[in-house]
C-alpha cells in the first residue's frame, strides 16, 4: 500500500514544545514532522531526555504544544481546551504505563469496569480480560497478581473503551523477559484483532522488530523512521 492510500490518524508538523525552567528554556521537542497511519504498531526509540514522552503526551491529549500542529485524523489538537481534550482521550484514546496504576482494593473486573461505566460504547470487561490473557483472573486483585498480570489487566483497561489509539510508555519497563514477552504479545494481539493503532515507547532496541513503523528520536527531533517488512514474534526478541 502507498503512503497517499493509507489513513492518517495522527500528523504533526514543524512540532515544538518548549519548557521553562530556571530561566532556561529547554527545548523538549525540536521541530517534529511524523505522520503516524491506521491499524500499525509504531515503536519510538531514543535515549532519556530525547522527546519521545514529550511527544506520546501531545498526542494523547495530555499536554499542549508550544507551536506547530498536530492532528487527530481531521481534529486539531492545539485548538481543544481542557474539557474538549478530555472527551478526546475519553472518547479515541487509551495509555499504558510503566506502572499499572490499578486501585489495589479493586479487582481486575472492577478495574476494568472503571473505565467501561463511562464510555459511549464498551467491552465488558470480561471480553476485555479475555483478550489479553486474564479470563481466569477477573476476580483477583492485583496483589494476587504478577507484575506481567497486572500490566495486562492495565492494556484491558485501557482498550475496553475500544479506542482507536493505544499510547503506550515503556509498558515493559518494569518486567522480566518472561512477563515483557506476555506484555508485548498482549499489544500486538489488541493491534492485529481490533486494528487499534499502538504506539510502544521503549529503550529496548530488539522490540523494534516486531513494528511496523520504527521512528528513532535525538535532541528533540527525529532522527529517523524506518518501515519494517519482516516483523517478528514478541519471543523471537532478543532482550
Amino acid at each position: 500500500m502507498t503512503e497517499p492510500d493509507r489513513e492518517a490518524v495522527f500528523r504533526t508538523e514543524n512540532l515544538v514544545k518548549t519548557y521553562h525552567t530556571g530561566g532556561v528554556d529547554v527545548h523538549a521537542l525540536a521541530g517534529v514532522d511524523l505522520t503516524l497511519y491506521a491499524r500499525e504498531l509504531s515503536v519510538l526509540l531514543g535515549p532519556s531526555g530525547s522527546g519521545k514522552s514529550t511527544l506520546l503526551n501531545i498526542l494523547g491529549g495530555l499536554d499542549h504544544a508550544t507551536s506547530g500542529s498536530v492532528r487527530f485524523r481531521d481534529l486539531d489538537l492545539n485548538t481543544l481546551n481542557d474539557r474538549q481534550l478530555t472527551r478526546y482521550r475519553r472518547d479515541h484514546v487509551g495509555f499504558v504505563f510503566q506502572f499499572y496504576n490499578l486501585v489495589p482494593s479493586l479487582t481486575a473486573r472492577e478495574n476494568v469496569q472503571m473505565v467501561t461505566d463511562i464510555s459511549p460504547n464498551p467491552m465488558r470487561p470480561e471480553e476485555a480480560l479475555d483478550l489479553v490473557g486474564m479470563g481466569n483472573r477477573i476476580d483477583h486483585f492485583p496483589a494476587e497478581l504478577s507484575g506481567g498480570q497486572q500490566q495486562r489487566v492495565a492494556i484491558a483497561r485501557a482498550i475496553a473503551k475500544r479506542p482507536e489509539v493505544l499510547l503506550c510508555d515503556e509498558p515493559t519497563g518494569a518486567l522480566d523477559i518472561t512477563t515483557g514477552v506476555q506484555v508485548l504479545d498482549a499489544i500486538k494481539q489488541i493491534n492485529e484483532t481490533l486494528g487499534t493503532t499502538a504506539i510502544v515507547i521503549t529503550h529496548n532496541a530488539g522490540i523494534q522488530a516486531m513494528a511496523h513503523r520504527v521512528v528513532r528520536f535525538l535532541d528533540g527531533k527525529i532522527a529517523s523512521v524506518v518501515e519494517n517488512d519482516t516483523r517478528i514474534e514478541p519471543s523471537q526478541i532478543e532482550w
